[in-house]
């Protein structure tokens, strides 16, 4: 499904299931305006076509023990294909690191990383990326609280 050929129907569904996953198929139906098994039938396509990849709860990281979240800037000595896959798939075996994003520029990948206290993060940092063979430099700042953690894509849904 391209993304020209969502109609607005298409589009509330999307918006509303971003907001809220849980959402009954019926009252998803009552807020796009259609039946239930049409909603119904949407939603599949649009899962099929790619648009929906999946469903996770929102979890609070303080009540399971993740006190510390920070973000760490990453370079890497050889930038060669080869080794940038190399540390993308390091990135995803680490459980510390929930977001893993290269980059233009100054540095060559962003990670998003989780720890249970600040000496969590300082080993994650020092005995599991810097020890990663062809990462060059490590620059973290810690997050001090989050003003906006919106999830998904801003959809404009006409009206």
């Amino acid at each position: 499904m391209d993304t020209r050929k969502l109609d607005p129907i298409d589009l509330r569904i999307l918006s509303e299931l971003q907001a809220d996953g849980r959402i009954t198929n019926v009252e998803l139906s009552r807020r796009a305006g259609i039946t239930a098994p049409p909603c119904l039938r949407r939603i599949r396509a649009l899962e099929k076509s790619g648009y929906i990849r999946g469903y996770h709860a929102e979890l609070d990281g303080r009540q399971l023990g993740f006190e510390v979240t920070g973000f760490v800037f990453v370079g890497l000595a050889s930038q060669k294909d080869a080794d940038l896959k190399t540390f993308e798939e390091s990135a995803r075996r680490w459980p510390e690191v929930r977001e893993c994003h290269m980059l233009s520029g100054e540095v060559d990948f962003i990670l998003k990383c989780v720890a249970s206290d600040l000496s969590a993060f300082q080993t994650f940092i020092t005995d599991t990326l810097t020890a990663e063979k062809n990462v060059a430099s490590v620059k973290s700042s810690l997050v001090i609280h989050a003003s906006k953690q919106a999830p998904g894509y801003p959809i404009q849904v006409p009206a």
